[in-house]
């Protein structure tokens, strides 16, 4: 029986590429998307052995990666994606950044809803496609100040952001519908781990202690996060891929949360520096959620997930990710660029 075939949107990203790896490792073949050139290795976990070395991934050759931007190539890209043919497309794409959200508002409302529009509205009539796995955010329902929370559409976003990624998730299940277009939707907690983008709270924290040099903690790091690890959620987006119903809504997630305040305490105690000492109290950001707590009881008793790597063993994982390429790491920029 011929293998299924994977499509991977936004295959550049943390998450994207951490889940192409757990793609190859279990022997499927994968085509990736990014708008820009494959960046430094460094932040390709796809092309790492088991061991997080870099350049040692025998199984590559299950992997082509497509440099295409959904802004500006939506032909292009509906043709790789008819050339190809993939039983499952994953989408990660998306313009991230709550802060910069409010600075250019257009370009995220461009990026994460008006060219995704046109893309699912090709991909509704490709009758071929067994499943479309739309990664979303739990920015969607604003700050969970009621608790852990179950899967549902009463979205109350409070950024442009979040806005943007709202409304996607509604005109995807409008298509669902409309058209039974096979959408399924994941939201993960707060994601971390080798790999991760350094102006990450987690990675920056790392780096910070490293080094010695300040980093900003917005509003006293007082909100509230439940940290997952990449592995553990890339095995739940794929256990989903294959066997989740088109129209339903999963949330990855752990059980535990913590302060950010409390996370970057424990990342000094583990790598013993003192807190003070690389830590520098900021304002908060504009419109940013206190809570994102995700109850994932529909994962766990539906497929019997868990996840398995706790918060001090993927920290400790992270640290030794940076340590192994601090060289290199501590003269990139730690900062944000928004790409236009």
């Amino acid at each position: 029986m011929k293998s299924k075939t994977f499509f991977v949107l936004g295959c550049n990203s943390f998450s994207g590429s951490s889940f192409i790896r757990v793609l190859i490792e279990n022997n499927f073949k994968v085509f990736g998307l990014g708008r820009s050139k494959e960046p430094s290795d460094i932040f390709l976990p796809y092309k790492w052995d088991s061991n997080n070395n870099i350049g040692n991934n025998f199984k590559n050759k299950l992997f082509t990666y497509y440099e295409l931007d959904l802004n500006k190539s939506l032909e292009e890209i509906i043709k790789v994606i008819d050339e190809v043919r993939p039983n499952y497309i994953i989408n990660f794409i998306a313009q991230g950044m709550v802060a910069e959200s409010w600075l250019n508002p257009k370009e995220w409302y461009q990026t994460n809803l008006l060219s995704q529009v046109c893309l699912h509205d090709e991909l509704r009539k490709r009758t071929w496609l067994e499943k479309y796995v739309h990664v979303s955010t739990p920015e969607v329902y604003g700050s969970t100040d009621q608790g852990w929370i179950k899967e549902n559409f009463n979205f109350s976003p409070s950024t442009p952001y979040a806005v943007s990624r709202a409304a996607c998730d509604m005109h995807l299940m409008s298509f669902y519908k409309a058209y039974k277009f096979p959408v399924v939707f994941t939201r993960a907690a707060n994601v971390y781990g080798p790999g991760q983008q350094l102006y990450r709270i987690i990675p920056r924290t790392i780096l910070s202690a490293k080094t010695g040099r300040k980093m900003q903690l917005h509003g006293g790091g007082l909100s509230e996060r439940s940290f997952i690890h990449i592995n553990d959620v890339a095995e739940a987006t794929l256990t989903l891929a294959l066997n989740a119903k088109p129209g339903s809504s999963w949330h990855i997630s752990t059980k535990k949360a913590i302060t950010i305040r409390n996370l970057v305490e424990f990342i000094c105690e583990i790598i013993d520096v003192k807190f003070d000492d690389i830590v520098d109290i900021s304002t908060d950001r504009l419109g940013k959620d206190q809570n994102y707590l995700l109850n994932s009881n529909l994962l766990r008793d539906s497929f019997n997930w868990s996840d398995k790597i706790d918060l001090e063993k993927g920290i400790i994982e992270t640290i030794n990710w940076i340590e192994n390429n601090l060289d290199t790491l501590k003269n990139i920029s730690w900062d944000y660029h928004h790409k236009s």
